[in-house]
C-alpha cells in the first residue's frame, strides 16, 4: 500500500549520519537494520570505538551490521535477506557495488552535503569553505555506481557565512538535511519524484582532509589561509611553527582573520603583535592569528598567551612555510 511505512536500511558512520538516522527513527517509516563501518581504534589508548551511528542503533534496538566491504557473497545475501524497500546512505564511507545498489526494492538514496554537482567526494563541507563559496546545501540523490553522480531528487540550500567554520557549517547542514530526507521519502513512496541528471562539467572533487595539507603556507594570500583555518576547524586544524623548530613545536591555529594591509616583510614573518593577535605577512595581505594552541596546552587567544609569556613571540620572528610536497 502506498501509505504503508517504508522498510528502510540505513548506512552511515559519523555524527552527520547519526543525526539523519535519528530523524528516520522519529518518522513514520521503519528502520529495519543499520550498516556502519567496523569499530576503529580511537583515543590515546587506541581502544576499539563504535561509530555514532552504531551507538544510536544499539540504543534503539536496531540490528547492526558492520561488514568490511560487500565483496563476499555472504554480505550480499545478508543484505538481500532483509527484504528492504529502500536503503538510505549518509557518509557511510564504503563504496557500494551495483549488486548492493540494486538489492532494495526502490534502490538506494544518498544524503550528500553539497549542492551537486558542485562538490563530489569525502569532504564537501570543508572544501566549500576553503574555496570561498557563499552557498551550499544538501542534495538527496538516487545512487548509481559513480562517485556522487546519481540523479538528484531534492536540493535544500543554506548560506555559508564569512565566519563559518567546518564545524558550524556541518551543524547548519543538519537542519536542512534531515527535513529534505523525509521529504524525499514521501516523494519516493508516492511515486512523485522528478529525478534530474547532473551536469558533470560543473563538478569538483572534494578529497578527504589530511593533516599534512593543514600546514599554513605563507606564500599564499591571507584570504586563502583564513578560509583554510575556518574550513579545517575542528579537524584537522590548521597549524604552523617557528622556523627551525622541531615537530613538537607545532602550533594549531583555531581562529584567524585576513587583513588587506600589505607588509614590507617576507611571507611568514611576524609584523605586528597587538590585542587582535599575531600579524603574519603573506603573499598578499596579512593573516592575524587570533586563537592558538601551543604543544601540550589548550587553545587560547593570543592576548591570553602573551599575558603569561610576554616574550614568546617577537616582531621579526619567522613562521615556517611547508615544502611544495607538504603543500600539494
Amino acid at each position: 500500500m502506498p501509505n504503508n511505512p517504508l522498510k528502510i536500511i540505513f548506512a552511515g558512520t559519523p555524527e552527520f549520519a547519526a543525526e539523519h538516522l535519528k530523524a528516520l527513527i522519529g518518522s513514520r517509516h521503519k528502520v529495519i537494520a543499520v550498516y556502519s563501518q567496523p569499530d576503529r581504534p580511537a583515543g590515546r589508548g587506541k581502544k576499539l570505538t563504535a561509530s555514532p551511528v552504531k551507538e544510536l542503533a544499539l540504543a534503539n534496538g536496531i540490528p547492526i551490521y558492520q561488514p568490511v566491504n560487500f565483496k563476499s557473497d555472504e554480505a550480499k545475501a545478508e543484505l538481500a535477506a532483509l527484504n528492504a524497500d529502500l536503503m538510505v546512505v549518509v557518509a557511510y564511507g564504503l563504496i557500494l557495488p551495483k549488486a548492493v545498489l540494486d538489492t532494495p526494492r526502490l534502490g538506494c538514496i544518498n544524503v550528500h552535503a553539497s549542492i551537486l554537482p558542485r562538490w563530489r567526494g569525502a569532504a564537501p563541507i570543508q572544501r566549500a569553505i576553503e574555496a570561498g563559496d557563499t552557498e551550499t546545501g544538501v542534495t538527496i540523490m538516487q545512487m548509481d555506481v559513480g562517485l556522487d553522480t546519481g540523479d538528484m531528487l531534492i536540493k535544500a540550500f543554506c548560506p555559508i557565512l564569512p565566519t563559518d567554520t567546518g564545524g558550524v557549517l556541518h551543524d547548519r547542514l543538519l537542519t536542512v538535511g534531515a527535513p529534505a530526507l523525509l521529504q524525499a521519502l514521501d516523494q519516493i513512496q508516492s511515486g512523485d519524484t522528478n529525478p534530474i541528471k547532473q551536469d558533470n562539467s560543473l563538478s569538483n572533487y572534494a578529497p578527504k582532509l589530511t593533516k599534512e595539507e593543514a600546514a599554513l603556507n605563507w606564500q599564499l594570500p591571507a584570504l586563502d589561509l583564513e578560509r583554510k583555518v575556518r574550513a579545517f576547524n575542528p579537524f584537522p586544524v590548521a597549524h604552523t611553527k617557528p622556523l627551525g623548530a622541531g615537530d613538537d613545536a607545532r602550533m594549531r591555529v583555531w581562529a584567524a582573520k585576513a587583513n588587506d594591509a600589505m607588509a614590507n616583510s617576507a611571507p611568514g614573518s611576524i609584523t605586528r603583535i597587538n590585542s587582535e593577535g599575531l600579524w603574519i605577512a603573506c603573499a598578499r595581505g596579512q593573516l592575524i592569528l587570533e586563537q592558538l594552541q601551543l604543544p601540550g596546552k589548550k587553545a587560547m587567544y593570543v592576548e591570553e598567551i602573551l599575558r603569561g609569556h610576554p616574550s614568546l613571540f617577537n616582531v621579526g620572528d619567522m613562521l615556517k612555510t611547508p615544502t611544495a610536497e607538504q603543500s600539494s
